[in-house]
């Protein structure tokens, strides 16, 4: 369970993190992104930027684009935030949209069979 002073580094480095993406970075590619949530460790000394896509089908081009301008991120967020060391910065592609609509699917399908899912008495 992180503590409440991580939870608030968390939520300030995906602020300062979204502003660099839109603003500073000029490859075209990161600014398609939506981050969805920084997970950092107690030690500070790793953070996992979770970032979602509106055409998956890039996924490994963007992954890629962003692994590169990581190091140039994490310089940025050391002249932006108060912090004595700023973590090594790691990106994941955030699945969860595309589990929720399998789910939603299968919810449908299921409540299909049933005939709308009305009990009778």
């Amino acid at each position: 369970m992180a503590t409440f002073r991580i939870e608030r580094i968390n939520k300030e480095m995906l602020r300062e993190i979204s502003e660099i993406l839109q603003r500073r970075i000029k490859d075209e590619s990161v600014k398609k992104v939506i981050l969805t949530g920084v997970e950092c460790s107690r030690d500070l000394s790793y953070a996992k930027i979770h970032f979602m896509l509106l055409d998956p089908s890039e996924k490994e081009e963007v992954n890629q684009a962003l692994t590169n301008v990581a190091g140039k991120i994490r310089g940025m967020l050391g002249k932006m935030m108060r912090l004595r060391h700023i973590p090594e910065l790691h990106f994941f592609y955030d699945h969860s949209e595309e589990r929720a609509r399998q789910i939603d699917a299968l919810l449908d399908r299921i409540a299909g069979k049933d005939g709308g899912g009305e009990s009778r008495a």
